[in-house]
C-alpha cells in the first residue's frame, strides 16, 4: 500500500509538506532566539513547532479508523491538549527574581511557535506564514519602539546601591535621583546575606552598606545606574525595571 498515495490515512505528500512548513517556520523563529542567546533557542522551538504540527495532523487524521456508530470523536481534543501542555514548558522558562519577572517573552514565543506549527498542520499555511512574519515585526520593531517610549514616559526602576557608610553617600545619591527627575518611592536595606557579603568586602575597615531604592521617573535604569556610579563613595550599582521582562 502506498502510504503517500491518496492520503486517505492523512499520510499524503500534502501532510508531509505541512510538516515541512512547520519545521521551516519554527526553525526560523528559533534561529532568531538562538542568535539573541535566549533560553529557548533553535532546537527547542523547532521541536515545539514541528511536534505541534504532528499533533495537529494526528488530531485530524489519527482516529479515522475507529469511526463508527456510537463512537464520538472530537478532532479538536488533541490540539487543545497541546496548548495546555505548553504551560509546563512556559512555566519552566519564567522565573521571578526579587521583584522582577523574567522569561515572559520567551515563554510567549514558545506558545506562538506551537500555534504556527498547529496552523501549518491544520492546512492553514498562509496564517502560519503571517504569524511568523508578525513575530519578527514584534521582535525587531516593537522592542526599539518600547525602549523609545519608556524614555519619554515615567517608569519604575529598582536600584541596589552599595556604598561606604558614614560619609553621607546615601544623601548624595538621593540628591542625584531627585535632580535627575526621579521620585524615590521606597528605600529598604538589602537582605542579611547581601549585607553580610558587603561587610566582608569592606576595605581598610570601612563598613559597606547595601540599600535598595525604588524610584519613578523618566529615563532608563541604565542611565540612572551610571549617574549613581559617579557619586563619590558608591562602590557598586545594579539597576533594573520593576516587573521588567528580560525575554
Amino acid at each position: 500500500m502506498d502510504l503517500l498515495g491518496s492520503g486517505a490515512y492523512g499520510q499524503s505528500w500534502t501532510q508531509v509538506g505541512e510538516l515541512g512548513l512547520a519545521f521551516g517556520l519554527s526553525a526560523l523563529i528559533g534561529l532568531e532566539r538562538e542568535i539573541r542567546q535566549k533560553a529557548a533557542g533553535l532546537r527547542t522551538l523547532t521541536i515545539v513547532g514541528f511536534a505541534s504540527a504532528l499533533f495537529m495532523l494526528i488530531s485530524k487524521y489519527g482516529f479515522s479508523d475507529v469511526s463508527g456508530p456510537g463512537i464520538s470523536q472530537d478532532p479538536s481534543r488533541v490540539a487543545a491538549q497541546v496548548v495546555s501542555g505548553l504551560g509546563f514548558i512556559g512555566g519552566g522558562l519564567v522565573f521571578v527574581r526579587r521583584d522582577s519577572v523574567r522569561g515572559l517573552t520567551t515563554a510567549a514565543v514558545v506558545w506562538l511557535t506551537a500555534a504556527v506549527g498547529m496552523a501549518a498542520g491544520a492546512g492553514l499555511p498562509l496564517l502560519a506564514v503571517i504569524v511568523t512574519f508578525g513575530h519578527f515585526v514584534i521582535v525587531f520593531l516593537f522592542t526599539p519602539l518600547a525602549r523609545r517610549l519608556s524614555q519619554r514616559l515615567p517608569g519604575v526602576h529598582q536600584v541596589q546601591l552599595t556604598y561606604r557608610d558614614g560619609e553621607g553617600v546615601l544623601r548624595r545619591a538621593l540628591n542625584v535621583c531627585t535632580s535627575r527627575g526621579f521620585v524615590v518611592r521606597e528605600l529598604s536595606t538589602a537582605s542579611p546575606e547581601e549585607d553580610r557579603a558587603r561587610h566582608e568586602d569592606a576595605v581598610h575597615g570601612t563598613r559597606l552598606v547595601a540599600v535598595r531604592l525604588t524610584v519613578e521617573g523618566r529615563g532608563t535604569a541604565t542611565e540612572l545606574a551610571s549617574w549613581l556610579a559617579e557619586v563619590d563613595g558608591v562602590t557598586a550599582v545594579t539597576a533594573g525595571d520593576v516587573d521588567e521582562e528580560a525575554d
